[in-house]
């Protein structure tokens, strides 16, 4: 006869478990309660709203934040290691998701950013079973990070053109142009070159505008840099990636990177590259 098993063992197997009904039907509600949440936070943002239903949209908050409050305790409780749950990601999101609420009452305004309860949705992850997305997402943080001292020359060489741009823009237009010094003019030429163009300092003379127009063309060329970058090292790393173990007899099994021999027929395993 199995052992009966206790409360804690019960509550561990549906918070931190995702195979079973009771698991996914605990996630499920928690994702519609942290979005339920995460929607009266965004409304009681918005004044007429908040003037007509402030009470009630309060009420909400603070039955959330009791809500998730007890959910984290128990947590805690249910716990392997409450330590190591404590100082997890998914942990750290779990507390400050609830501790705006309770410094509001010290600090009025600081329950809006209760919004970092969305972080929590990620764990739809786990539920939908969509790790391999992780995976994919660990690959390209991979390729920026490779790619990250050829950026870093990139922003060099962007920051000394908007600097110099910007300083020649302030000798041409000038304060009567709305170019009262060297900082703002290169506040201008970084809203130009990024293509976002505010518009609240323009260029008023042929010769500025001249420029401005060669610091808008350049600007699409320059965006463009970083993408073709990561992109680069990217393929590259698919590249290296790509190269399998193969066997002569099973060409159709697939063997893990470091095996020796095939695990079917036992012979020894060589190297190819996909594509070749």
């Amino acid at each position: 006869m199995a052992a009966k098993r206790t409360f804690r063992e019960v509550a561990r197997h549906i918070i931190f478990d995702s195979s079973t009904i009771p698991s996914k039907l605990f996630d499920l509600g928690l994702i519609g309660a942290i979005c339920a949440s995460v929607l009266v936070v965004m409304l009681d943002s918005v004044a007429p709203l908040h003037k007509l239903y402030g009470g009630p949209l309060y009420v909400l908050e603070w039955f959330f934040t009791v809500l998730f409050t007890l959910e984290y305790f128990l947590r805690l409780y249910a716990a392997k290691s409450r330590t190591r749950y404590a100082t997890s990601f998914f942990g750290l999101i779990d507390l400050f998701s609830i501790l705006p609420t309770y410094f509001s009452m010290l600090f009025p305004g600081a329950q809006y950013f209760l919004i970092v309860r969305f972080f929590r949705v990620l764990r739809i992850f786990r539920l939908l079973k969509l790790m391999t997305f992780v995976r994919e997402a660990d690959f390209v943080t991979a390729s920026i990070r490779a790619s990250g001292r050829k950026i870093m020359v990139f922003l060099f060489f962007v920051l000394v053109l908007v600097s110099i741009v910007g300083a020649i823009m302030y000798m041409i237009e000038g304060p009567e142009n709305g170019f009262r010094s060297i900082p703002e003019s290169i506040y201008w030429a970084i809203v130009t070159v990024t293509t976002v163009g505010y518009g609240d300092i323009s260029p008023q003379t042929p010769a500025g505008r001249f420029l401005a127009a060669l610091l808008m063309i350049t600007g699409y060329s320059i965006i463009a840099v970083p993408t073709g970058i990561v992109s680069s090292e990217m393929s590259s790393m698919r590249g290296r990636n790509s190269r399998n173990r193969s066997c002569p007899s099973c060409p159709d099994v697939v063997h893990d990177t470091d095996a020796l021999y095939c695990r079917v027929c036992g012979r020894r395993l060589s190297w190819i590259t996909k594509g070749d």
